[in-house]
């Protein structure tokens, strides 16, 4: 391996010449570096960290026409949907601060390389591959902690300037990121980077090109080299099945939402036996207060109607205790009914999502709101009303 300067670094496999080109996404400088570099090197083909579905939709335009909230909502894609939305805003707001648009460095490269006849690859896994994985491997905690860390990126007034970002390229910022996440959250942090560096490394490694310019995140290229050090060295094969789809839940997912019901039930029939029906009614009315009152705070900080707040009180209680359904479907559900996604959502739902007013005001990530933050407020609910139950016992 060698490193020609901060951003290319090359791998040699035999007669063989990988250049690397590390960029920020949302960089001015990295659309610069891609296009000298590809001009300088005349490789054979260039790959480019990015699939075909996100290669569309930045050359086409993010298109969200086919949202469908009540469907979304009912096949239990909200909080899938909200991070889509989420990451989308956060990119494209940092991208306006710098007048750059995000992976405008990606399509560059392309753009480079179409015009000088060289062969592109597309190299990055799918998208919703990438973000189920990760969806599907984190707890509901973790669930709750990621999309808490995206909706803080939209409602700070935090500005990231050019040279920021710029930094964002060093060996020594890029460490200090990926510890802070791999500490706070280490399935995101697996699927995100980890999984990538191998899946680009592999598609990489595959090109039969004498000399291969590589564009990606700088974040990915000490993962790159590594696994392409390995794939050459016959270390690794280049299967990447177990990666390319989304995998099972994990049994806990499957066992939590029955144990919680059950546990709760037990505690209430402890109480009867101990002191009769007074206690055991006492117990569930605490159980209904700090579930409802909890779940409709939450529905209220996403300036929810009237009536779904009061209806998040009363259903939470009753959800919790109903592994088929959360609170969150009964509010997201009739947060649309009462308030209708209109025509002017759908069509203005790209350009909204860059603000937080805008997230409020369309009525799409309004509904989505409601029924993350109902949510929320449920499943805080669970973990302070079972301590609560075994605290009234205890007495």
């Amino acid at each position: 391996m060698e490193t020609t300067n901060e951003t290319v670094t090359r791998v040699r496999i035999g007669n063989r010449e990988i250049i690397l080109v590390g960029t920020a996404h949302v960089s001015r400088e990295s659309v610069t570096e891609v296009s000298r570099v590809i001009h300088e090197e005349s490789p054979g083909r260039v790959c480019v960290e990015i699939d075909d579905a996100r290669y569309q939709s930045i050359v086409q335009g993010e298109s969200w026409s086919g949202v469908n909230i009540y469907q979304v909502i009912r096949q239990r894609k909200g909080f899938l949907l909200l991070g889509n939305l989420v990451l989308s805003s956060f990119q494209k707001r940092m991208g306006l601060d710098l007048g750059v648009r995000p992976g405008e460095e990606m399509i560059e490269s392309i753009r480079i390389a179409e015009s000088l006849s060289i062969p592109v690859s597309l190299c990055d896994r799918d998208i919703q591959v990438t973000l189920r994985r990760a969806w599907t491997k984190s707890s509901l905690w973790g669930k709750n902690k990621m999309l808490a860390a995206l909706l803080s990126s939209v409602f700070t007034s935090e500005k990231l300037s050019e040279a920021e970002i710029e930094a964002l390229k060093q060996k020594s910022a890029l460490e200090g990121m990926m510890e802070e996440l791999a500490g706070y959250l280490p399935a995101v942090k697996e699927v995100l980077i980890d999984e990538r560096d191998r899946y680009l490394a592999t598609r990489i490694f595959e090109t039969t090109e004498e000399r291969v310019v590589a564009v990606v995140g700088a974040g990915h290229v000490p993962g790159i080299v590594r696994w392409i050090e390995q794939l050459s060295a016959g270390q690794v094969d280049g299967n990447l099945t177990d990666i390319s789809s989304v995998p099972p839940r994990r049994r806990i997912s499957r066992v939590l939402p029955w144990a919680i019901p059950v546990l709760v039930a037990g505690l209430l029939v402890l109480g009867f036996f101990r002191a009769g029906w007074q206690m055991t009614l006492h117990m569930a009315l605490l159980w209904v207060l700090v579930h409802g009152t909890l779940s409709a705070l939450g529905a209220l900080v996403a300036l929810a109607h009237p009536l779904t707040i009061l209806v998040a009180f009363v259903a939470s209680p009753l959800t919790s205790l109903n592994p088929t359904i959360g609170v969150g479907l009964v509010t997201g559900l009739l947060e649309a009914v009462i308030r209708k996604p209109r025509v002017q959502d759908v069509e203005m739902l790209q350009e909204q999502i860059g603000s937080v007013r805008g997230f409020f005001k369309n009525r799409i990530t309004h509904i989505l709101l409601v029924f993350f933050l109902s949510s929320v407020g449920s499943a805080i609910g669970t973990f302070v009303g079972i301590p609560f139950l075994t605290a009234l016992l205890a007495k």
